[in-house]
């Protein structure tokens, strides 16, 4: 069933809910959300005998996620190796401003690559610590930066080796 709180008593740790011009009582013991009950707060709760309620939680709680899923890392070598192009920003899911790092790039014949430059540098440092919604950046080393790092180094060697002069 779906209500709203009318009012809580952090004190007693019970409160009020207002579903379908009917009252219920709560007690915190049957509260599932992570964060404290608010007055106000919409609620999904399972109504049991004479005005009872059990599972209390908030409504929409599963879409809050603030677990970190960026890695930081991975964040800034795309900004040191790719940074001209803003695919560090646009891997933050900053679209907009990754856009504009290409247009600066394109229209500055190259030097949009200082942006980049400096940006990861930011990342390095942790000045740059969240992306676009909100959430921290994952720090270490795991297998997908590991292969990302790879490949970059892979192709920096092969282009260097086929630009050396042939003797």
């Amino acid at each position: 069933m779906l209500g709203h709180i009318e009012s809580y008593d952090n004190d007693r740790q019970t409160g009020v809910i207002k579903a379908n011009d009917k009252f219920f009582e709560f007690y915190i013991d049957n509260w599932t959300a992570d964060t404290p009950p608010n007055v106000g707060d919409d609620v999904d709760f399972i109504e049991e005998e004479e005005d009872g309620v059990s599972d209390v939680g908030l409504i929409g709680e599963y879409i809050k996620n603030d677990r970190p899923v960026k890695k930081r890392l991975l964040a800034a070598i795309l900004g040191l190796f790719l940074g001209a192009f803003g695919v560090h920003r646009i891997y933050l899911g900053f679209y907009v401003i990754g856009i504009a790092q290409i247009t600066i790039t394109v229209l500055t014949a190259g030097f949009g690559i200082v942006w980049g430059i400096i940006e990861s540098g930011l990342l390095f440092s942790g000045h740059i610590s969240k992306d676009a919604k909100g959430r921290a950046l994952l720090d270490g080393f795991d297998l997908s930066t590991k292969i990302i790092l790879a490949i970059i180094i892979i192709s920096l060697a092969s282009l260097i080796y086929f630009m050396m002069p042939k003797y």
